[in-house]
Parts: structure tokens; C-alpha cells; sequence
């Protein structure tokens, strides 16, 4: 019923990319950007030396670093660390108590912490639209491309595409800033959003040719700590 540990598997290359079945181009004046569920709780699960995931992270951060510079809003979901069975409902058929139960993992790990120009929605469902603002500040914001990263990719993180398909917001799904229980789950997203509802691209494809590198990000090192407020990344 609780999520496993989870085993590293190599991450999708741009060979790896499904026909897109939408061409959309991208747009920065009329993007945002979504880093999902990156929470110690649910990075945990990979351990403390996931090579994979220091990858993930820093093409995240590149993409972040990327979006700072050009004015790009930058959202995150975090689940909350108390929730009531009430709030949680079938989750708890599904995945038990979840987060509830390491209410010390709740933070969004050091790495990618937003800052004071962020906006954190609480996260009470697969989709980050759920019992959320999103759809209204995107709106207000006038962006209707949606570029989603992060964790589970084909549980919240396709939800969330879908759910922006059906609100006309244009879902550009990373496929090299998204993990996933294995490499076939995460394959099997991908190849859902580039048929039925987004384009599906890689890290670089949204970095300027001369600007920042992926898995590179302005400096970023990717080092593991056994400190959980210091895993994952630190400043060079």
C-alpha cells in the first residue's frame, strides 16, 4: 500500500522521446513552471546516493535558473505535513498514510527551496489544480504553457498534464526532470502525454543554445549528505 524503494534505471535520452502527436512551440512570455511534489518524503524513497536523482534535481535547477531569468512564475506543490482522513480520503485505500506519517520530510528539498517570488500550493490530490489556485494564477499571469517537473511521473505529474490539457493550458512534460517508480512507468507517461494530452520534450530543448547547460545549473554540484537539510545539492 506505501510507495517502495525505489531503484535507480537510466533516464529517458532524447532517443527515447515518443512522437509527439502536437507540435507546440515554446513560448517563454507565455510559460510557467511546476516542480512537483520535490519533497524530502518522496525523494527519500530513492535513497542517499541516487545518481539518477542528482541528475533530475540539477536539470530542475537548470530549468529554474532558466525561468528566473526571463520572468518566468515558478510554482511548486508540496503536500502538507497534517492531513485528516477527511482531507485524505481514498488516498488512504491507496497509499496510507503517507506523509502524515514523516512530518520532518515535509520540506522541499534544499536544492530547489523556493524563494519569496514562488508560489507553494498546497497539494491535496494526483492533479496540482486540485483544491488549488493554479488555473486562476496562470490565468491572471497570462500563461497558458504549463512546463511540469518533478515526481511521480505517471501519477501526479501525468494527472496534472491531463488536467491542464482539459483547461487549455499547454503541458510541456520534461521527460529528463521527471523519476518514477521504474524506467517503464516513467516511459509509459511520457508516451500518455505526448499521444493524448501535451508535448513532451527534453531539458535542453527549453534552454537557450548558448545559455545554461543541463545537469549544470550556474554552478550546482550535486553532492549527498546525510543531513536531510542539506541533501541532494549544495552551491559552488
Amino acid at each position: 500500500m506505501a510507495i517502495p524503494k525505489l531503484q535507480a534505471y537510466a533516464l529517458p535520452e532524447a532517443s527515447d522521446i515518443p512522437a509527439n502527436k502536437v507540435n507546440w512551440a515554446f513560448e517563454p512570455s507565455r510559460a510557467a513552471l511546476l516542480i512537483h511534489d520535490m519533497q524530502e518524503y518522496f525523494l527519500n524513497f530513492w535513497g542517499e546516493n541516487s545518481a539518477m536523482m542528482e541528475k533530475v534535481v540539477a536539470n530542475i535547477a537548470a530549468l529554474r535558473e532558466f525561468c528566473k531569468q526571463n520572468h518566468i512564475p515558478v510554482f511548486y506543490t508540496a503536500q502538507p505535513k497534517e492531513q485528516s482522513d477527511e482531507d485524505r480520503a481514498l488516498l488512504n485505500d491507496m497509499w496510507g498514510p503517507g506523509l502524515t506519517r514523516s512530518p520532518e520530510q515535509q520540506q522541499v528539498i534544499a536544492a530547489l527551496a523556493p524563494d519569496d517570488n514562488d508560489t507553494v500550493l498546497v497539494k491535496w490530490r494526483y492533479s496540482a489544480f486540485h483544491r488549488s489556485p493554479l488555473e486562476e494564477m496562470l490565468k491572471e499571469a497570462g500563461r497558458d504553457q504549463l512546463i511540469i517537473t518533478g515526481v511521480y511521473a505517471h501519477i501526479g505529474c501525468m494527472t496534472t498534464a491531463t488536467d491542464a490539457f482539459m483547461r487549455d493550458i499547454k503541458p510541456f512534460f520534461v521527460a529528463d526532470a521527471l523519476a518514477d517508480f521504474s524506467r517503464e512507468e516513467h516511459l509509459m507517461a511520457l508516451n500518455y502525454v505526448a499521444g493524448r494530452s501535451g508535448r513532451v520534450v527534453m531539458t535542453e530543448e527549453l534552454l537557450p543554445a548558448a545559455g545554461i547547460e543541463s545537469g549544470a545549473a550556474g554552478g550546482w554540484c550535486c553532492r549527498c549528505w546525510m543531513n536531510p537539510t542539506n541533501r541532494w545539492m549544495t552551491k559552488t
